[in-house]
């Protein structure tokens, strides 16, 4: 039973949403864990450092998903094509798969360092970075950078087996970073005094041990594929798909972290209290939008297992009860917010005075968890089934259309002597816009069915 429970999971047979919520419950945990890295880090800088290093961590943040993309797309375009390969059961391209993504994984790692390392606080200064919180700022965002191999292999070595349908290990490696992650947060800033770049520390030893925890455990499921120097070898071929498939993934993330950026901007010009509430919103949000994260890669995983076998009736009995169960999820998870939600304010800060105002911000936002479910549910089936391009185009058009023209124009129509910025909820507002319309544009274009033409050819 226990070996079983480490095993890979064929999502091909069964009852599809017990397949679907057995998938995505240790998924689940594990995002969970995964954003306890960050609200540890938050809880650690708040309570021991002060606002103005919690405002320095969020300022982060955008930047960090940014550098991110690369590997979300290849973590993307892996878990669709080992999953399609492992649905057919065709040993010798899901090696080869499998290997070549570890390869372009080392190139980017390499290739982002060089990069990246000179342009941090020039990036930092052009978005309007309060001088107070600059230095601290550029401190953490190069210890991210440096360590980039760590948080890049963990994407896309747990992304690997998942879809080899096995989400209970990368559970269990992840819990552990998670508690090594908090011990040494706590260690570098209380004990050793390292302020905010031992927060950033603590994170980047956590995730590297992870990813090696995960390689370990991959070397360890060579029953249904092959890991030697010759899969490891880039083939252009594979290559090739990896990067139809993984790019719009990664392209997603990048115009969504792109918008975060661009809205950071803004959102430096509000001040210090106002960037820690948004800080404190993310903590938060990270854990609401875990659920619906969760389902849409599972249904990704499952999706792409059964085109693989070339049922698809099953899978789209798969989305119906998938999207149902994220979305009763979601509106359970909207109900506690709008109860509890000062309550989760306090957690992250004793100012009062910061958590009315991340409350009344908070709300804006609740009800779009809702509609958030639809979309990554309906899109997670979508690239499945090979199409990663649909969900990248509405990306682009909720993100790049709605939610920055709308950030700023109300910005800019609210103006008045007192507020020479305008309304600060204009950044709450436009999120939610674009959620909403998210929403509508995939259910839409996932019922004109044209996903279901989009399957690797074996």
């Amino acid at each position: 039973m226990f070996k079983k429970l480490f095993a890979p999971t064929d999502m091909t047979v069964g009852t599809p949403w017990k397949s679907i919520l057995a998938f995505t419950f240790p998924m689940l945990i594990g995002n969970i864990a995964q954003q306890l890295y960050n609200t540890v880090d938050t809880i650690v800088v708040g309570k021991y450092i002060g606002d103005n290093a919690l405002s320095a961590v969020g300022s982060a943040g955008p930047i960090i998903n940014m550098l991110l993309v690369l590997f979300i797309g290849i973590s993307a375009g892996a878990t669709i094509m080992v999953s399609q390969y492992f649905g057919a059961r065709n040993r010798d391209s899901l090696s080869h798969t499998i290997g070549n993504c570890i390869t372009i994984t080392a190139i980017c790692c390499v290739a982002l360092i060089a990069v990246m390392l000179p342009l941090i606080r020039p990036i930092l200064t052009a978005l309007n970075t309060p001088p107070s919180i600059l230095d601290d700022c550029t401190g953490y965002l190069q210890i991210c950078v440096i360590g980039i191999a760590g948080l890049a292999y963990y994407n896309i070595l747990s992304g690997i087996i998942r879809g080899l349908g096995d989400s209970v290990s990368a559970l269990i490696y992840l819990l552990i970073a998670t508690v090594i992650n908090i011990v040494l947060d706590v260690f570098f800033v209380a004990f050793c005094n390292m302020g905010v770049p031992g927060v950033a520390l603590a994170t980047i030893i956590a995730q590297i041990i992870s990813s090696v925890c995960c390689m370990v455990k991959l070397t360890r499921m060579q029953q249904n594929f092959d890991l030697t120097l010759k899969h490891l070898k880039p083939v252009g071929s594979y290559m090739k798909t990896i990067v139809r498939l993984g790019l719009p993934s990664g392209l997603t993330q990048a115009i969504f972290s792109s918008a975060m950026i661009i809205v950071q901007s803004l959102t430096n010009c509000f001040g210090e209290q106002f960037i820690a509430a948004n800080v404190v919103i993310m903590r938060v949000d990270g854990f609401a939008m875990m659920p619906n994260f969760s389902f849409g890669t599972a249904l990704t995983t499952y999706a792409g297992q059964n085109v693989g076998a070339g049922q698809y009736d099953r899978v789209t009995k798969g989305a119906k009860q998938g999207t149902l169960m994220a979305v009763g999820t979601s509106t359970v998870i909207t109900g506690v917010i709008l109860l509890l939600g000062k309550q989760l304010m306090h957690i992250f800060t004793d100012t009062q005075s910061l958590v009315e105002l991340s409350y009344s911000l908070m709300l804006i936002l609740a009800v779009g968890y809702i509609a958030v479910a639809v979309t990554q549910s309906l899109s997670g089936i979508m690239r499945g089934a090979g199409d990663t391009m649909t969900p990248m185009w509405i990306s682009l058009i909720t993100t790049v259309a709605i939610r920055v023209p709308v950030a700023y124009g109300i910005s800019f129509l609210t103006r008045t002597a007192e507020l020479p910025y305008g309304r600060q909820e204009c950044i709450q507002i436009s999120l939610l816009l674009s959620w909403v319309l998210g929403a509508v544009l995939t259910a839409i274009f996932y019922r004109l069915g044209k996903w279901k033409t989009k399957a690797i050819k074996q």
